[in-house]
């Protein structure tokens, strides 16, 4: 092999690695009569006391879908094609990992369980209705790490309800 032909095929070979991770769902599997979808903000039937999260939760799956599909977020149930609601249903936060000479919890896990319901409302069907599982861990006593780690639990949440919508027709 020529120099110049392989300079050419690493080239080649470099720009098809880096174009690989330039995929996205813009119009991906979603129904074609899917245009507009609303999220309204979530239930907290978990009674523990998390409801400032419920929002942030609805605001994350609005901004993920827009970003990365074809549908429009629309605040009006009755006007939407698709309707995604939810319920955060057992949030939890318990001891994770035990110190071997003091017996006390050196990390405590967060972890959160959302039902979701997704709705064609053209077709007036339900598409599915499936529970999705987030957790965390971070140090015991440390608040701010705390709310990170319940943040990473809804990140979790957030991608396996996006993932699920945009391909689980």
């Amino acid at each position: 092999m020529r120099k110049a032909d392989a300079t050419t095929f690493i080239l080649f070979f470099l720009f098809s690695a880096i174009l690989q991770g330039c995929y996205s769902f813009t119009g991906g599997s979603l129904p074609a009569h899917l245009n507009t979808i609303a999220i309204p903000v979530f239930d907290d039937r978990s009674g523990a006391g998390i409801a400032q999260f419920r929002a942030e939760l609805a605001r994350a799956l609005v901004d993920r879908i827009e970003s990365q599909t074809a549908l429009r977020f629309t605040p009006s149930m009755t006007r939407a094609d698709g309707l995604l609601e939810g319920a955060i249903i057992t949030f939890s936060d318990v001891p994770g990992q035990l110190s071997s000479r003091t017996e006390r919890a050196m990390t405590n896990r967060i972890t959160m369980v959302v039902q979701v319901t997704m709705e064609d409302r053209v077709k007036k069907t339900v598409l599915f209705t499936q529970a999705f599982v987030g957790f965390a861990d971070y140090p015991v006593g440390n608040s701010v790490a705390q709310q990170e780690a319940i943040r990473f639990a809804l990140g979790q949440i957030v991608d396996g309800i996006f993932d699920r919508v945009v391909s689980g027709w």
